[in-house]
């Protein structure tokens, strides 16, 4: 996706460069570097837990602006919260090989205009919330702004292996987010999904880590897989592999749901802690590096938390054909 310093194409004649087609091909490239900067990839991820939670909270299809608002301006949070840590973060991005394509990393865009590009996202998502949604939406979407960049980015990444614990109550936020856009108000119900994504997020990220620990390491970022031998990351991925699966089973009584999440939940929850298990067992025998696999438990987790929000959206609309 670089922006590549390429001679302009002549027209066949020899007339002279075709400059229409080198400045939008140009353009285009300049706004797909605006797109990475905003990891997508990520956002995607946040909105797997944001739609789920909207169809708990209205019992049924929320309303389809509350909805259509919400995912519009929760993506623009999003989205600047992850240009802001690109800003921050370009100098790690640059020793580390997952992110050294990033834009920020390569210069495609200027540190000035990454910094302003998440800041007029942060101010044009708050607004949106506050006047199309609601006040407290739009509270919470600050508050996991700020946390991402000051409490994730700033203070804890670069100084602790804990930093994806705590740090990771930013992406858990849409859950509630999400909860407040529909109902203006918090219950135990999203605060239980907000556990879900937050014992979740651990595992989920130590094992892409273990796949990347070099990068790590030479960018001076303590995660734990950085720190700590390969048996004490996956036993602590166990452990949390086992809190986020009882905590998602605990959603089916605090919520009401039907047998249906209950069944999805703890079939998804056994299979997670199982793949834990397996991966520690491997850990034990002398399995070291590529051959753990670390990178299949990591596409599951994926796949885990993307089913159980696909069983948590589907939940609320079998109770109403069953009620």
């Amino acid at each position: 996706m670089a922006l590549t310093n390429r001679a302009p194409r002549t027209n066949p004649d020899g007339a002279g460069p075709r400059e229409a087609s080198h400045g939008a091909a140009s353009l285009g490239a300049y706004v797909r570097a605006y797109v990475a900067l905003s990891k997508p990839r990520v956002i995607e991820l946040l909105l797997i837990t944001t739609i789920p939670v909207m169809f708990v909270a209205a019992g049924g299809v929320p309303p389809l602006w509350t909805a259509v608002a919400t995912l519009l301006f929760g993506t623009m949070s999003a989205a600047s919260a992850n240009a802001m840590n690109c800003y921050i973060d370009r100098d790690i991005d640059r020793e580390m090989r997952r992110t050294r394509q990033r834009p920020g990393a390569m210069e495609l865009v200027t540190p000035r205009g990454a910094l302003v590009y998440g800041l007029v996202l942060a101010v044009g998502s708050t607004a949106g919330f506050a006047l199309l949604v609601n006040l407290l939406s739009a509270v919470l979407s600050v508050f996991a702004i700020l946390f991402y960049i000051f409490v994730y980015t700033m203070l804890l990444k670069r100084r602790t292996a804990q930093n994806v614990v705590w740090g990771g109550i930013a992406g858990c936020m849409p859950v509630l987010i999400g909860w407040a856009a529909v109902t203006n108000s918090l219950d135990w119900a999203p605060f239980v999904l907000f556990l879900v994504v937050f014992f979740w997020t651990p595992p989920h990220t130590w094992t892409l880590a273990m796949r990347y620990k070099e990068d790590y390491a030479q960018a001076k970022v303590p995660m734990l897989p950085v720190v700590a031998s390969d048996r004490r990351v996956l036993l602590e991925c166990v452990l949390y592999s086992w809190a986020t699966a009882v905590v998602s089973v605990a959603f089916w009584p605090v919520a009401g749901t039907t047998w249906f999440y209950g069944a999805v939940a703890v079939a998804l929850g056994a299979l997670l802690v199982f793949q834990a298990h397996r991966l520690l067992n491997r850990s034990r025998a002398g399995v070291t590096g590529a051959r753990l696999k670390t990178m299949g438990f990591f596409h599951l987790s994926n796949a885990y938390l993307a089913l159980l929000f696909v069983a948590v959206t589907v939940d609320p609309l079998i109770a109403g054909v069953l009620g």
